[in-house]
């Protein structure tokens, strides 16, 4: 029996159960769609995990279930909203419109790093996501490090994606993908290496390290070496969940639901996938192309229209966008993380 309980500590510890197994009061199951060699897994969600069963004594274990387990990563809103999960990981830009003040971060241009840049994304979010995520409880926003175009054949200018079937990041690059006459094919994340393999898709907006870790770096050999984009993440609640813990217990939550952690969320997650431009440029038959000057201000100018068009949806939606963008445009530039 002693040998019976040693294995299921240790398979409890490998999906990231914190606390003491038998005495939580609280326990809460975090859902996320990555794979556990994402650097998300280890350096974020389970010290995240962690710190919050030591905040509370052992009275909050949390469950990670990586992998789509309890669902489809387009589903992980919806899924903090009814329930199916306590916590999740949200990527709003697979739900085209839904989010659209939260839509800003997407653009690209915009924002230029993943280190200060989530932790200014969250500060500035936390006046809009009660009344944009009113489905479920808030907890925090961050940012990967920018992305860019990989492809079979290469990108180097605007007029290069003309014709060509992308899988975006999300709704604004899938837009900015038919704005330069292509055409969008949409998957999550884990399902882009099959896309590619079958030759549905020719280019995919991605991070760096990501092609890696998704298992593509043999299918595209050209990489567009531009800051082009980032891609903006939720970890959203359960309502029911947060309010029917103590006072206390809220408390701990709310003290791991801010811009700090964040931050500290998204910092081993950025700092790999700022090495992954190396370790792209150090494969054999990988073009990194680095577009000039001239080269750049095309794409800013093609990029120019998703800024009309998100002023637009944040209007029908019954919000003012210049109050909205110039509040975007102060807290980003005080943590140096404006594109200017």
């Amino acid at each position: 029996m002693k040998n019976h309980k040693g294995l299921l500590l240790a398979c409890a510890l490998s999906l990231g159960v914190t606390g003491g197994a038998y005495a939580s009061e609280v326990e809460l199951r975090l859902s996320h769609w990555l794979p556990t060699q994402h650097a998300l897994h280890p350096t974020g969600w389970i010290p995240w995990s962690q710190s919050i069963s030591e905040a509370s004594g052992g009275r909050i274990s949390i469950t990670i279930y990586p992998s789509q387990q309890l669902g489809n990563a387009v589903d992980h809103y919806d899924m903090a909203r009814d329930g199916i999960a306590d916590i999740t990981f949200v990527n709003p830009g697979y739900q085209p419109g839904r989010f659209p003040i939260a839509g800003l971060g997407e653009l690209p241009f915009m924002i230029t790093n993943a280190k200060a840049g989530s932790r200014a994304f969250d500060e500035w979010y936390r006046a809009y996501a009660a009344e944009e995520m009113s489905d479920v409880h808030f907890c925090m926003a961050f940012l990967h490090t920018p992305g860019t175009f990989h492809s079979t054949q290469p990108i180097r200018v605007p007029d290069d994606v003309s014709g060509l079937a992308v899988r975006p990041a999300h709704a604004s690059m899938s837009r900015f993908v038919g704005l330069l006459g292509g055409t969008s094919v949409q998957v999550p994340a884990p399902e882009v290496r099959e896309l590619l393999s079958r030759g549905t898709a020719q280019a995919v907006s991605f991070p760096w390290d990501g092609v890696f870790l998704f298992g593509f770096q043999d299918t595209v050999s050209y990489h567009l070496d531009l800051p082009l984009y980032v891609a903006m993440f939720m970890m959203a609640l359960n309502k029911t969940s947060y309010e029917g813990m103590s006072a206390e217990d809220q408390a701990v939550i709310d003290e791991h639901c801010t811009s700090e952690w964040a931050e500290k969320l998204a910092y081993g997650w950025a700092q790999v996938e700022e090495d992954g431009v190396a370790r792209m440029a150090a494969l054999e038959g990988h073009e990194l192309y680095r577009p000039t000057e001239e080269e750049t201000a095309l794409w800013q100018a093609a990029a120019e229209p998703l800024l009309d068009a998100w002023r637009e949806d944040v209007a029908a939606a019954g919000h003012d966008p210049d109050e909205i963008f110039h509040s975007f445009q102060q807290i980003m530039r005080s943590h140096n993380s404006l594109v200017e």
